[in-house]
């Protein structure tokens, strides 16, 4: 996606891409961070804190679930903090019947400074405080957003998951620097899929976002990409495959650390 800096049309464009995904066979469909606004400024997510369990974002994920009867990793929600000054990054789940069934709060808050590009996610968001993978009809499911990614002990945390999400909004200098290595790196080690929808492109903000949207699977190898701009990627994750790779090299059976 590539989201504005208004509600209703990120709304619209992610219900597009849902049902075009639901429609080219998609069971299971995950959407970028923020992608209900990249606002003009980082503090305007913070204006559309919502209540935890209602409100118009997360009314959209329920609703687009249960229509297209897909399981929906939500990017993330701007769910109201606790001292009701910032919001949770959370990335939240619904089954095909809509039902939230899974919810994580980004944990690892982004910080950057180079040039005239800073960013401080400390400000506008709190952060979680916990990892989360769940069960689900494709199998085991981690979650984390974005910065998340860097921090590998995180997912090591969650121990043998089937498929990892991160949904994300880089910058184009660490993107074009570190994304693919980041994501490969967390196939190859976890020995699961990966799949990271992500902003990517000029926002009417004036901000720009890397892109490169991928899904990869147990061995590293990426199936499917697009570099930039609104659209939908499409890949099978599947058993045989997660199961060829842990036999060929059984790495988590090999650890000595835990």
């Amino acid at each position: 996606m590539v989201s504005g800096a208004e509600l209703g049309p990120n709304l619209d464009a992610a219900g597009r891409l849902v049902a075009a995904a639901a429609a080219a066979g998609a069971k299971l469909v995950a959407l970028p961070e923020n992608f209900y606004l990249i606002g003009r400024h980082e503090a305007d997510k913070v204006k559309l804190a919502e209540k935890e369990g209602a409100g118009p974002v997360q009314d959209f994920l329920c609703d687009v679930s249960r229509k297209f009867k897909v399981w929906t990793v939500g990017g993330t929600a701007p769910i109201a903090s606790s001292d009701g000054r910032r919001v949770r990054g959370a990335c939240l789940v619904y089954d095909e019947r809509g039902r939230r069934v899974g919810r994580y709060d980004k944990m690892h808050l982004f910080q950057f400074a180079a040039g005239d590009e800073r960013y401080d996610e400390t400000r506008t968001v709190e952060p979680g405080e916990s990892p989360l993978a769940l069960e689900s009809p494709f199998g085991r499911l981690a979650l984390s957003v974005c910065y998340d990614v860097r921090y590998p002990e995180l997912y090591r945390a969650l121990g043998v998951f089937d498929a990892l999400f991160v949904p994300s909004a880089f910058t184009v200098p660490t993107g074009a620097a570190h994304w693919e290595t980041l994501l490969r790196a967390r196939a190859i080690e976890n020995q699961a899929y990966v799949v990271a929808p992500a902003q990517g492109g000029r926002h009417e903000t004036g901000r720009s976002t890397y892109g490169h949207t991928m899904i990869i699977d147990p061995w590293g190898e990426i199936l499917a990409l697009q570099p930039s701009g609104e659209g939908v990627v499409l890949a099978e994750l599947d058993p045989a495959r997660i199961r060829e790779v842990r036999s060929q090299l059984p790495a988590h059976e090999n650890r000595r650390l835990h």
